[in-house]
C-alpha cells in the first residue's frame, strides 16, 4: 500500500554561482530561480503523525503536484523521526502550541490535519487564521455546527478548506457515477452500503466519544452515507436508524457500536445501510436502478478497489488513493480545478448533517427530516 520515493537532497546556493546554474534542469533549481513556478506545487504540512499520517507522507514521494514539506506534532521523538526520514526541514516543525507561526513561515502553503476528530474545529480555524489552505480529515468536525463554523472560518481567511474523501477521485468509483449520470442505470431505485470492521484496542481514541465524537459512524459509517450521496446522485431528505449494543464496556455511553439507518431521497430512491465496530469483511456498495446495477466489493478500502455492472467488470488501474487525492487536492488549490465530486467544506457539512440526524433518528425511534 506505501509509496516511497527518497526526497533529493536539498541544494544550496551561493549568490555568486547563481549564474552558473541556470544550465541544470533540476525541479529544486528552477523553483529557485523561478518564484512563479514555485505554486506549481503545493508544498504540504501533515499535523497528526499517526499511522494514518504516516500513509499520506508515504504516498505523497509519489505526488507529481503535493510536497511533504513540514509536520505539526505534539511529540519531539516523531518529528525528528519525520525530519530524517522525509528530509524536512527544522524551520517547518511545529507543535500543537505554536502552529500559529506558520503564519511567518513563506515556505508553507497547506496543512493536512489528521487529528482525533474532535481536534478537527479548533486546528483548522487556527491554520485558516494562519492563512493556510487546510486539509482536512474526514469527519471533518464533530456535528454539522462545528462544520460550517470551519467553513466560514475559512471563507473569512480567503484559505480553501477540503475534506480527505479519497474515494471521489478513485477511478472506479468515478466510472459508476459517470454511467449513472449517462442513464445506464436506468432510473435509480436502491443503495446499499455495507461499512465495518472489528476494532481493536479498547483504549484508543476511535473509542473516546470526547475525542471521536461518536463510535463506528463517524469513523467507518461516513463512507456508506458519503457513498449512497454520490452513487445515487441525490441528496436524502429523511433518515431512519436503529442501534444496537452488545458490548456496553468497550462501547461506553456516546460511543455507538452498530447502527442500522436508512435513508430517502427527492425521486423515491431509498438506502440501506449498516455501520459497525464489531463485524469484519463488510466494505460493500450496491446500487440497483431500472436498467442495471452496479457494484463495488471492497468499495473503500486502500485498494485495489474491485467493481463490475451489469455490462461486466470494472478495469480501470488501481493508484494509491492518497497519491491521487493529493494530486488532485493541489490542482484545486493552485489551478481551480473543479473534481466530479465536490471535497469542499461545504461537502463535508452534509455528510455532519446526516450524521446528527442519524443520532437524533436513533434518538427519537421515528423518522427525522433532512435538509443539507
Amino acid at each position: 500500500m506505501r509509496s516511497r520515493r527518497d526526497f533529493l537532497q536539498k541544494i544550496t546556493v551561493s549568490a555568486i554561482g547563481l549564474p552558473l546554474i541556470q544550465r541544470y534542469d533540476t525541479t529544486g533549481i528552477q523553483n529557485f530561480i523561478h518564484p512563479s513556478t514555485q505554486n506549481k506545487v503545493l508544498r504540504v504540512a501533515i499535523m497528526g503523525l499517526g499511522s494514518y499520517g504516516t500513509r499520506v507522507a508515504d504516498a505523497m514521494q509519489s505526488s507529481e503536484k503535493a510536497k511533504l514539506v513540514g509536520v505539526v506534532s505534539g511529540t519531539p521523538s516523531k518529528i525528528k523521526d519525520w525530519q530524517s526520514k522525509y528530509n524536512i526541514p527544522e524551520k517547518n516543525c511545529y507543535n500543537y502550541e505554536n502552529f500559529d507561526r506558520m503564519k511567518d513561515n513563506p515556505d508553507i502553503d497547506a496543512v493536512y490535519v489528521i487529528t482525533p476528530n474532535a481536534l478537527h474545529h479548533d486546528q483548522v480555524i487556527r491554520v485558516a487564521k494562519a492563512g493556510k489552505h487546510a486539509i482536512c480529515e474526514k469527519p471533518m468536525a464533530i456535528n454539522a455546527k462545528e462544520g460550517q463554523e470551519m467553513v466560514e472560518a475559512c471563507k473569512q481567511a480567503n484559505v480553501k478548506l477540503l475534506v480527505g474523501y479519497r474515494m471521489h477521485f478513485e477511478p472506479k468509483t468515478l466510472e459508476i457515477i459517470r454511467m449513472r449520470k449517462e442513464g445506464a442505470f436506468g432510473k435509480v431505485l436502491f443503495f446499499q452500503g455495507l461499512s465495518g470492521f472489528r476494532i481493536g484496542d479498547p483504549n484508543q481514541w476511535r473509542l473516546n466519544k470526547e475525542l471521536a465524537g461518536g463510535g463506528a459512524m463517524m469513523d467507518i459509517g461516513i463512507y456508506s452515507i458519503n457513498g449512497a450521496r454520490y452513487m445515487v446522485g441525490e441528496e436524502p431528505i429523511w433518515v431512519t436508524a436503529q442501534e444496537t449494543k452488545t458490548d456496553p464496556v468497550k462501547f461506553k455511553e456516546g460511543v455507538d457500536e452498530t447502527i442500522m439507518f436508512q435513508m430517502g431521497f427527492p425521486s423515491g430512491a431509498v438506502a440501506s445501510c449498516l455501520s459497525t465496530y464489531t463485524m469484519n469483511n463488510l466494505d460493500r456498495f450496491f446500487l440497483n436502478g431500472s436498467e442495471g446495477f452496479a457494484e463495488l466489493q471492497p468499495s473503500t478500502g486502500y485498494g485495489p478497489i474491485e467493481g463490475r455492472t451489469h455490462k461486466g467488470k470494472l478495469t480501470q488501474p488501481h493508484k494509491t488513493h492518497q497519491t491521487v487525492q493529493m494530486d488532485e487536492m493541489a490542482a484545486i488549490i493552485l489551478e481551480g480545478k473543479q473534481p466530479v465530486v465536490p471535497v469542499d467544506g461545504a461537502e463535508g457539512v452534509k455528510d455532519l448533517k446526516i450524521i446528527d440526524a442519524i443520532f437524533q433518528a436513533v434518538k427519537a425511534g421515528k423518522k427525522v427530516e433532512v435538509q443539507v
